[in-house]
């Protein structure tokens, strides 16, 4: 059987696990939704502040996820959990690095991705289930200040939920203008791949068929929500700032059909934005058996919403 990752990876005296230096791309410079494109493409992110279109946060999953298999086997990637604040930018050229510090708790750990220049791109925890403990979102959630004078999320109902719609990833087929892009074609530049990725190399791995990467489970959670009733107000551009990624009993199957709902579970905001934290619950076809959830704080950048007090005039 071969191994599922042939990621260096160094242990260090003190604890922590370090993986090797990487340089992830920036694979939506394509993308778009409501008719504009995202901070993700030069142009609309230099307009924003930023200095060019940033990488997409949970890219840098993939550079934990061999330190999780390192740490619990080949388990976490059937009941494994990342669960992170993305602290600053990264874009394509620069390189980042994946750290875990080992706790006294055997089923969590706290985990780093830094830049070359000590810059720190997220913070969080890692952990395996089924009981994970107390995660970096769980703690985050407990200490939101409510957002106040809502104007991007005024029409959001917390608590509502979205009706539940099939979602599957086939493997070589784009996953539309959010997503440009096939899981075929994130594999041509995975920073970790694995053979437990691959159709033609996934007989050979404990699950006998290729599973989702972490990353890629983001985007069978979001690759749709752009059709989805949930009336955040436009146009507006937003960023992915808090990401958990919680497998229940996984892992996720290529080319299989799940059932996703989603629940508007919380508000908040700062100077530059205001945020909707939302939580997808993953469903096995047909079943109200939870295989996973995702949960994201969706950030909305004020200085994009046309009109906005502190931004008047400014627009996406």
């Amino acid at each position: 059987m071969p191994l599922l990752f042939k990621t260096p990876i160094e242990a260090k005296p003190d604890g922590v696990l370090v993986g090797p230096w990487r340089s992830p791309r920036n694979m939506l410079t394509a993308q778009s939704y409501d008719g504009h494109k995202s901070i993700h493409d030069d142009d609309t992110a230099s307009k924003l502040g930023f200095r060019g279109g940033t990488i997409e946060g949970p890219t840098h999953f993939s550079l934990l996820a061999p330190l999780g298999v390192r740490i619990w086997g080949e388990d976490f990637l059937a009941r494994g959990c990342i669960s992170a604040h993305y602290r600053a930018p990264c874009f394509e050229g620069e390189e980042t690095q994946a750290q875990i510090r080992l706790e006294r708790d055997p089923r969590r750990a706290e985990v780093q991705v830094l830049k070359r220049d000590g810059v720190e791109v997220l913070r969080g925890t890692i952990s395996l289930g089924p009981d994970h403990g107390q995660t970096s979102l769980d703690l985050r959630l407990t200490e939101l200040e409510p957002l106040q004078d809502r104007r991007i999320l005024a029409d959001i109902r917390l608590g509502s939920t979205t009706p539940r719609r099939q979602v599957v990833m086939e493997f070589a087929r784009p996953m539309g203008a959010l997503y440009p892009f096939s899981l075929r074609d994130k594999l041509q530049s995975i920073t970790e791949p694995s053979p437990a990725y691959d159709p033609a190399t996934a007989s050979e791995t404990p699950w006998k068929k290729a599973i989702l990467p972490f990353e890629m489970i983001s985007v069978l959670g979001q690759y749709t929500i752009a059709d989805e009733p949930i009336p955040v107000r436009n146009p507006v551009v937003g960023l992915f700032a808090d990401q958990e990624i919680r497998l229940i009993d996984g892992p996720l199957f290529v080319g299989q059909t799940y059932e996703i709902e989603r629940t508007m579970i919380a508000m908040s905001g700062s100077r530059r934005t205001e945020s909707l934290w939302m939580r997808t619950s993953v469903f096995r076809e047909g079943e109200d058996h939870l295989v996973a959830t995702l949960l994201l704080n969706q950030a909305y950048l004020k200085a994009s919403f046309p009109g906005y007090p502190e931004y008047e005039g400014a627009s996406g």
